[in-house]
C-alpha cells in the first residue's frame, strides 16, 4: 500500500498482477448466487447494462402481490438469466455492504486512504461492451475476482474533473494510450478522469470496483465557508448601496478575516474533521445491544469501533476528544488508550483494553466506558468467538 501511495496515487493508472486464486475468499460465484437469492436486489440497487445504456427494469422484475394488497417488486429469475445470456453486464452497487469479506475488505482500504470506499460488483458473459468510454468522478481499484476482462485506457483529458465542475472533460481522441488484459487475481488502479472501457471475452467474468473520492481543495473551501457562518462578519448583509470607499473597506476588512480561519493549520483541522465526519457502518449485537448492561458478561467479550477514521486528540486540559459520526465526544484523559487502540481498527477484548500499556484504567472502568461507546452507537461489543 505504502508503494501505491507513494508511485501511483492520484497520479497515474497502475497495473498489479496476483495470482489466480488472490480474492476466491472475498466473493465466489457462490457468494454472488447466494446474494442474489437471499435478498432482494432490484433496481437501481441491481441493474443490467448493455450497449452503454440500462436494460428497462420490466424486462426482468415483476410486481409481485401480498397478503396486505401491496406490492414487492422481485428478479424475474428465467428474464434474468435471459438477458445475461444475450450479453447484458449484471451491476450491483454497494456489495460492501451485502456481504462481510467484500465489506472487511472496504473497511481495510479506507483506514489506509482515508477515504469512504464503495464497492460495485459487475458480472458478465458476452462481448458486449456493458459501459461506453467514460469517465469515473472518483478513483478506482478494480479487482478482478474471477475470469478475464480487457480494459482499454485513454488517460486523462481535463485534469483532475469533479463531480460539479465549470465544465466536462472533453472526450478522448486516437487510440488507447494503454491496454491489459486482467486476469483472475490482478488490480488495476485508475484515477478520477481517466478515461476507459472494458469488455467481457465470452467467458463469464467477475470484478469488484472500489471507488473513492480523495478530498481536494474545493472541499476544504466548503469546509472554510462553514466556519465562516459562525462569524457575524460574514454574516451582515454586503453594503450594496454605500458609497464605493465602504465597498472597498468591507472587502479588506472580509479579506483579512479569512486569514483568520484560513492559516498553515487549516489543513490539517479540515483532514482531522473530514476523518470525523466518516459514516458508520451498521452495527447490531443483539440480545446484548438492547439490554440495559450493552455489553456481554466476561471480559472476553470483543469491542469494535464502527467507523474506520475515528480520531483521537488531547486538549492542552488533559480531556481527550474522539473525532467520530460528525461529533466530538469528549472523555477523561485516562480514556486516552482505550479510544487509541479502538481508533486502529482491530476488534480487542475488554481484558486487553485493560491491559494497555501505560492504561490507568480496569476492566470495570472499560466496561463502563464501552457501554457509554454502545449506547452512542459508536461501536459494537460482541460475545468472543467459541
Amino acid at each position: 500500500m505504502s508503494r501505491f501511495l507513494g508511485d501511483s496515487h492520484g497520479r497515474e493508472h497502475a497495473l498489479f498482477r496476483g495470482g489466480a486464486a488472490a480474492f476466491d475468499p472475498v466473493l465466489p460465484w457462490s457468494a454472488l448466487n447466494d446474494l442474489l437469492e437471499r435478498n432482494r436486489l432490484v433496481p437501481p440497487r441491481l441493474r443490467l447494462v448493455r450497449g452503454g445504456a440500462d436494460v428497462d427494469p420490466a424486462a426482468y422484475v415483476d410486481e409481485v402481490p401480498l397478503r396486505d394488497g401491496g406490492h414487492a417488486r422481485r428478479l424475474i429469475t428465467g428474464a434474468l438469466l435471459g438477458q445475461l445470456r444475450e450479453g447484458a453486464t449484471l451491476v450491483v452497487d454497494a456489495v460492501e455492504e451485502l456481504h462481510g469479506p467484500v465489506g472487511a475488505l472496504a473497511a481495510a482500504l479506507e483506514r489506509d486512504l482515508r477515504e469512504q470506499v464503495q464497492v460495485n460488483l459487475y458480472a458478465s458473459w458476452g462481448t458486449s461492451h456493458g459501459f461506453d468510454v467514460h469517465w469515473d468522478n472518483h478513483d478506482v481499484l478494480a479487482l478482478q475476482v474471477a475470469g478475464r476482462k480487457n480494459w482499454r485506457l485513454y488517460g486523462p483529458t481535463r485534469p483532475f474533473p469533479l463531480y460539479r465542475d465549470v465544465e466536462a472533460p472533453p472526450p478522448p481522441e486516437g487510440d488507447p494510450v494503454a491496454e491489459y488484459l486482467l486476469e483472475a487475481g490482478d488490480v488495476l488502479y485508475l484515477p478520477r478522469g481517466h478515461w476507459h472501457d472494458v469488455a467481457a471475452l465470452g467467458t463469464p467474468s467477475l470484478h469488484l470496483t472500489f471507488g473513492f473520492a480523495p478530498a481536494t481543495g474545493i472541499d476544504l473551501a466548503e469546509w472554510l465557508v462553514d466556519r465562516l457562518r459562525a462569524d457575524e462578519r460574514f454574516r451582515r448583509d454586503l453594503p450594496r448601496f454605500a458609497a464605493p470607499e465602504r465597498r472597498k473597506e468591507l472587502a479588506e476588512t472580509l479579506y483579512a478575516a479569512i486569514g483568520e480561519y484560513f492559516d498553515a493549520e487549516a489543513v490539517d483541522r479540515f483532514l482531522l474533521e473530514h476523518d470525523g465526519n466518516a459514516r458508520l457502518a451498521p452495527g447490531i449485537r443483539l440480545p446484548w445491544g438492547a439490554t440495559p448492561e450493552a455489553l456481554p458478561p466476561g471480559d472476553d467479550a470483543v469491542a469494535r469501533l464502527l467507523t474506520t477514521r475515528a480520531a483521537v486528540r488531547r486538549r492542552p486540559d488533559g480531556t481527550v476528544v474522539l473525532f467520530a459520526a460528525g461529533h466530538q465526544w469528549v472523555f477523561a484523559g485516562a480514556a486516552e488508550p482505550v479510544l487509541t487502540a479502538l481508533a486502529e481498527g482491530a476488534g480487542r477484548t475488554i481484558a486487553d483494553l485493560a491491559a494497555l500499556p501505560g492504561s490507568t484504567v480496569d476492566a470495570a472502568t472499560v466496561r463502563a466506558l464501552l457501554a457509554e461507546l454502545t449506547s452512542a452507537g459508536l461501536i459494537v461489543v460482541e460475545e468472543a468467538p467459541s
